[in-house]
């Protein structure tokens, strides 16, 4: 098996920076993501949503710009066509119904929590993110520094994808506007 070396490795620093006082901003990288794309066919949509919502203990497979989470792990509908299922292996479907692809290696997965959390994503991320345009269990693909990411909101705050190529400018983007508000890396 191949060791995962992180695309934040030599710029990913514990501790508390940025405004004196208490902590805004805690921001986390979650590593060893276990990540897989499950791509559907118009006319297999239904079916292969049934398939991911049976093999994660959900009633059924969030609708489009939502998620569900289950006891194994969490299904995201990125896109019309396509979930992200993010914690555990995503059932296999034929070709006839769609495609999986395991894209875990391809993103940096960063958690951001805090009472700021909000507004330092506000400031850049072109999305409302207001509780009631954006609650527990929204996903959205945007851009942040030209970079195209997916946000999630989980139940342990902001879920951020970042393709691994750009983990570095993102993050030092995230850290540079994090320091307003008293940020800890963890």
């Amino acid at each position: 098996m191949v060791d995962r070396v992180s695309a934040l490795e030599g710029h990913y620093t514990l501790g508390r920076f940025g405004s004196e006082g208490d902590i805004g901003v805690t921001l986390t990288e979650v590593r060893d993501l276990c990540l897989h794309q499950v791509a559907a066919w118009p006319e297999t949509i239904d079916a292969v949503g049934e398939q991911i919502a049976q093999a994660l203990g959900v009633d059924s497979a969030p609708g489009p710009c939502s998620s569900s989470t289950g006891s194994e792990g969490a299904i995201l509908r990125t896109e019309v066509l396509k979930w992200w299922v993010l914690g555990v292996q995503a059932p296999v479907v034929s070709d006839n119904e769609g495609a999986n692809l395991d894209i875990s290696h391809s993103r940096t997965h960063l958690r951001i929590s805090g009472p700021e959390a909000t507004t330092l994503l506000n400031r850049v991320l072109p999305l409302d993110l207001r509780p009631a345009s954006f609650g527990v269990g929204a996903v959205a693909s945007s851009a942040l520094h030209h970079v195209g990411v997916t946000l999630w909101r989980s139940e342990q705050g902001y879920e951020l994808f970042i393709p691994r190529g750009f983990a570095v400018v993102v993050w030092e983007v995230l850290l540079e506007t994090a320091a307003q508000f008293g940020a800890e890396v963890t």
